[in-house]
This record gives structure tokens, C-alpha cells and sequence, in this order.
């Protein structure tokens, strides 16, 4: 189901303010790296469980500052078979970038300005996991999309969590917020939120509240494990079961440009 903008209430909590921990501007040179210290770049073609083509990469054509205060997460079109992939036929070239063992909050408000691109098979996203994936394993750790867009959908971007017993396809529990007046997400920045808090969990687009989630919603019998510390996530993908396979309209290099990400405690 998809939402338009609703004013919807604001509680006591929500409006006690929020104080910046951890950021990144992106402010670096032109060609610069992601940071180190709050980044790692992962590094695989095995089509992360949804068929994707893309190979990630930590190389700085897929991932660098383009020196206007932007990291540009850039998807590329190199000849076939340059990458090893298990989907696709090994021609393009991404990056997916976390905060795992470098960063990870517990409850807060976690923000991005972002320009995402558009066209078939395109599939940018801003999420969060859990940081004990590597001890409990995936849906345990839980996972919540801030934001992810398919590109044949350009004016929609959805908000979803997964967990125990709603994990895979259409079980896990989201909405959608759609642009007005025939707008698209790749025209311009847009600020993607989420507020975390005990027991809640609230998604926003440009300041506009459309999605909330408690404990109450679960299916029967499902697990509420968005009570312990996560990390953050950027990726581009290409391809795969959700946003179907690129054609020849789709347009490479595919960029998407993160002004900045910003979270924060009470």
C-alpha cells in the first residue's frame, strides 16, 4: 500500500531534542576514498540473495567524494566478463559501504541527504542491520530499509523491516511514500529518516512522517529484535528479483550521491 504525506500525531518523546553522535559529510577531495575509520567497503559477486548483478568493489571508481561535498556510489559499465559475478554477465561495477565493527547505535534518529538515479534494474538503498549478524545471522539480527527505490518506480521509495518470521519477500512489514505531481527521487536531494525508538519505529521523507511500527504489528509469534545496536548501510545494486534485470534504456554510469549522513540520540 502506498502513502502519501500524513500529518499524524507527535508524541512527548518525539519531540524531545535530538543531539548529534556520529556523522559523515562527505566534504573530502575529488577521487578521495571513503573514510576508513567510519567505512568499509565489502567486496563480493554472489548476488547478495536477491539475484543482483553488480559487482561490489572498494575501488574509488565505484565509491569517492566528487569533491561538491557529495560521496558518489557509482554503478559502472565495463565489457563482459571484466567481473566475476554469479548473476548477470560480469559487467558492472558498484559499491556497498557499512559501518559494521566501526559504528553502531542503539535507538535514535538516522538521516541521509540523498540524490538516487533512476531506470530498469537500478536498486539504490539506506539501511540498517544488526550488529551481531556475524554471532545470530539474518533475520536474527533484524533489518530495517530506510530507504530503497527500484528504478522503474521513480517517485516511490519504500521503508521496511525484516525479522524473525517476517524476513523474505512480502512478509516483511513496510509502506511506500510517494513523490506528488509526478516528481522523481533522481531529480533532486531528499532527506531520508528514520527514528528509532523502544518499542517504536517511525520513517520519514523530507521531514514527513508515512510509516510506524510497534511490537503490536508482528505476525503471531514473531520476534521484536529491534532492541540492540545496529550498523549502518549504502549500496547501489543492479538487478535481481525485486527490481528486475537492466535493459538497453538504462543509463550508465548510475550515480548515487549522498550529501550526508547525520544520527542521532535524545
Amino acid at each position: 500500500m502506498i502513502f502519501v504525506a500524513l500529518a499524524l500525531f507527535v508524541s512527548p518523546s518525539q519531540a524531545k531534542a535530538w543531539h548529534l553522535v556520529w556523522s559523515d559529510e562527505f566534504n573530502g577531495p575529488a577521487g578521495a576514498g571513503i573514510d576508513p575509520d567510519k567505512w568499509t567497503a565489502e567486496i563480493s559477486g554472489n548476488g547478495n540473495g536477491n539475484k543482483e548483478w553488480q559487482f561490489y568493489s572498494d575501488s574509488v571508481s565505484n565509491a569517492a567524494m566528487d569533491g561538491n561535498g557529495h560521496l558518489a556510489i557509482t554503478a559502472l559499465k565495463s565489457p563482459p566478463h571484466t567481473f566475476k559475478t554469479t548473476y548477470g554477465d560480469g559487467a558492472i561495477s558498484s559499491a556497498r559501504i557499512t559501518t559494521h565493527k566501526k559504528f553502531s547505535i542503539k535507538y535514535g534518529r538516522i538521516e541521509a541527504r540523498i540524490r538516487i538515479p533512476a531506470g530498469p534494474g537500478i536498486w539504490p538503498a539506506f539501511w540498517i542491520m544488526g550488529e551481531d549478524i556475524d554471532k545470530v545471522g539474518w533475520p536474527a539480527c533484524g533489518e530495517i530499509d530506510i530507504m530503497e527505490n527500484i528504478g522503474k518506480e521513480p517517485d516511490i521509495s519504500h521503508g521496511t523491516m525484516h525479522g524473525p518470521g517476517y524476513a523474505v519477500g512480502g512478509e516483511g512489514l513496510g509502506s511506500a511514500f510517494q513523490l506528488k505531481n509526478h516528481q522523481r527521487f533522481a531529480d533532486g536531494y531528499h532527506v531520508f529518516a528514520l527514528e528509532w525508538q523502544p518499542k517504536e519505529i517511525r520513517w520519514y521523507v523530507d521531514g514527513q512522517m508515512y510509516e510506524r511500527h510497534t511490537p503490536a504489528d508482528l505476525p503471531k509469534d514473531a520476534e521484536w529484535v529491534f532492541d540492540r545496536p545496529v550498523f549502518l548501510l549504502l549500496n547501489l545494486a543492479v538487478g535481481g528479483d525485486w527490481p528486475g534485470d537492466p535493459d538497453k534504456t538504462t543509463k550508465f554510469p548510475a550515480v548515487m550521491a549522498v550529501d550526508y549522513i547525520r544520527v542521532y540520540q535524545q
